[in-house]
């Protein structure tokens, strides 16, 4: 018996080849775009191991949990780090990296996530990208959560290592991932004596036997279901239209902060102002005396397929996480989500009004 999923043909060096290059096209970047075999902590940590060594002087911003693991990375490759913490429920600016940059001349490194997708915020990359380029550090950015859902642009925003995964707004599955790697990047690396070389984590390994040999001999064989995947995933994208694929993110997380307004109960935009809240996923703050893995919980135990989490450690007691990402970039999830957590709330004795909620969803300007 013949199984579509399982009797796979050899994914050929071509196909993997012409995967990266749609991949590229999405990024609109002409940098190398190198896809690995693995969740995006492989590149993400491959591409910080690979850059960054005792001589270094990071700048890392901390908006969410990720910030603080490449950090942690970092200090572990021997770097001197500088961080730069701001609350959650808002985004960095590019006057605090400007500042930054006057008070410690010596960084030369930069890493920012760009969309935090578990505490809800975005940060302005573009303008962010612009202080990293005037001061000539490399540029590295977490762009997992954010590609499909906002634009991504490494080469207009001066962005040296750029990552994507494909398991959030681009509705695909986890076990994939790229990075685009500038020139200047590569010639980091090369320059690294701690750069990780025949490592799984290599980046250097791809270039040397895959990018300067003109793409004709994998490294390992593919994950083929993964890669075929990250293929649909790109080829609907293209299909739709990547603006129309952002439109819906963020009609969703417009939606989702102004109905979780009408709806009441207390509940309200965990990040304070819309300009700083990100489109992947909406975070709202559960009202004092409320613990929101209790209200999650609730909701889910109603519908379990809604795109709803309580926030991550300790966070989980005061926010809760709208997923309207990839497939779930709908009215009717947000609809759904908001319906559910009404419910919850007012099983809890809170005064809602669900019915006044979806009315603001469903006059969100969906297309």
């Amino acid at each position: 018996m013949t199984h579509p999923f399982l009797d796979l043909t050899p994914l050929s060096a071509a196909r993997f080849a012409a995967i990266e290059d749609r991949v590229a096209r999405l990024l609109g970047t002409r940098q190398d775009v190198v896809i690995m075999q693995g969740e995006a902590l492989l590149p993400l940590e491959g591409a910080i191991r690979g850059t960054a060594g005792p001589g270094t002087t990071a700048l890392n911003v901390i908006t969410g949990p990720y910030g603080q693991t490449f950090g942690d990375w970092l200090r572990d490759c021997g770097a001197t780090v500088i961080d730069l913490a701001v609350p959650f429920h808002t985004a960095v600016t590019a006057d605090q990296i400007r500042d930054a940059f006057a008070e410690h001349p010596e960084i030369d490194f930069v890493s920012l996530v760009h969309a935090e997708a578990a505490t809800g915020n975005t940060n302005p990359v573009a303008e962010i990208g612009e202080v990293v380029r005037e001061h000539g550090a490399l540029f590295y950015l977490d762009a997992v959560a954010s590609i499909g859902a906002e634009p991504v642009l490494p080469d207009a925003w001066g962005v040296d290592l750029c990552v994507i995964g494909a398991q959030k707004a681009m509705g695909g599955p986890a076990g994939v991932s790229a990075v685009s790697v500038s020139e200047r990047a590569w010639a980091r690396m090369a320059a690294n004596p701690r750069a990780p070389r025949r490592s799984y984590l290599s980046l250097l390994d791809w270039k040397a036997r895959w990018i300067d040999g003109g793409r004709t001999a994998l490294l390992h064989a593919p994950a083929q279901l993964e890669m075929l995947a990250l293929e649909a995933c790109v080829e609907r994208i293209e299909a739709d239209g990547l603006e129309a694929v952002m439109g819906r993110h963020r009609a969703a997380a417009l939606a989702t902060r102004a109905g979780a307004v009408a709806l009441g109960g207390g509940l309200e935009p965990y990040v304070y102002e819309e300009r700083d809240a990100a489109p992947v996923a909406t975070t709202l703050r559960v009202p004092a005396g409320v613990v929101a893995s209790e209200v999650v919980a609730r909701a889910l135990a109603a519908d379990p397929a809604l795109p709803l989490a309580a926030g991550g450690g300790a966070l989980a007691k005061e926010m809760v996480r709208v997923n309207h990402y990839g497939v779930d970039a709908t009215a009717g999830a947000v609809r759904g989500s908001l319906a559910a957590l009404g419910a919850a709330l007012a099983g809890l004795g809170l005064d809602v009004e669900v019915e006044g909620a979806l009315r603001v969803v469903d006059g969100g300007g969906w297309r």
